[in-house]
Order: C-alpha cells, then structure tokens, then sequence
C-alpha cells in the first residue's frame, strides 16, 4: 500500500471526511484529494501533520509493510463490526417496543370487553356518551403506557 491508499484507509477509518482533514491540516480539500489519488504527494511538514491527526508514525506513512496494513484494515473492520451491533442492538429495542405495544393493547381490549361482559347493562346502555368516553379514556391510557415503555426502552 503506498501514501494515497493508506491515507485514505486511515481517513475513512476514522470516518472524517476529505473536508475535515483538510481544516485540520490547514490546506484545501483539493490538496488532500489528490493525496489521495495519487496525483500529489504533500510536503514534510503536512506528512507529520497527518500522522499526528490519525496518530500513526511517518514510517507507516511512508514505507509499506503488510503488518501496519493489516492493523489498519483490523481496525476498520473492528468499527465495522461495532456499527452492525449497535444498529442490531437499536433494531431489537424497537422489535420489543412494538411488542410490548401489542401486549398493551391486546390488554386493553381485554378489559373492554371483560367490561362489556361484566356490566353489559349497567354502563354499557345508560348512557352512550359515559360509555364512550370510558373507552378512551383507556385507550388514551394504553396509549400513555405503549409512549412510556417505548420511551424508556429506547434510551
């Protein structure tokens, strides 16, 4: 691997695009596309600026060597490995909050129809509006329920 490949292999494993690099450096964002392509090689000083920001020696920069590679493609693959297990991680959160809002709700129409069952004349035929507004009053609250554990599930 030589200077461009390695120069991108760090930025991209640090995950800084060719903008920011060039801030850090304090040179254009051209500069630092044609390190990458090959087109350019930058001065001395700019070569220790960049090992500095992805803190690697200028031997590394500089010379090839298949352990340094290697090291370096580990660790991309290392954050790699770490991305899929946060967004598997986020996925079953929300997976467990849907279920729980299923159970939620399930519960819900359980209780209005253990309701409908259990006082079919007293509440249910007295008066529509009561019995209307009971039912969402329990839905706004299985509603409140599902937003809690959702919310606190998915800190």
């Amino acid at each position: 691997m030589d200077f461009s490949e390695k120069l991108l292999t760090l930025r991209k494993a640090k995950d800084i695009t060719q903008e920011e690099l060039a801030e850090k450096l304090n040179v254009s964002r051209q500069s630092v596309s044609k390190w990458e392509s090959g087109q350019a090689v930058p001065e001395l000083d700019k070569i220790v600026a960049v090992s500095a920001v992805f803190d690697v020696t200028t031997d590394y920069l500089l010379k090839s060597s298949e352990i340094d590679d290697l090291s370096v493609k580990t660790e991309m693959l290392e954050k790699q490995q770490q991305q899929m297990l946060v967004r598997e991680q986020r996925q079953q959160k929300i997976r467990e909050c849907v279920l729980y809002g299923i159970i939620i709700y399930l519960l819900l129409f359980a209780v209005w129809f253990l309701q409908r069952a259990l006082f079919w004349d007293y509440i249910f035929w007295e008066t529509d509006i009561w019995s209307l507004g009971l039912v969402i009053g329990e839905f706004l609250a299985a509603t409140a329920a599902v937003v809690f554990v959702c919310v606190r599930k998915l800190r």
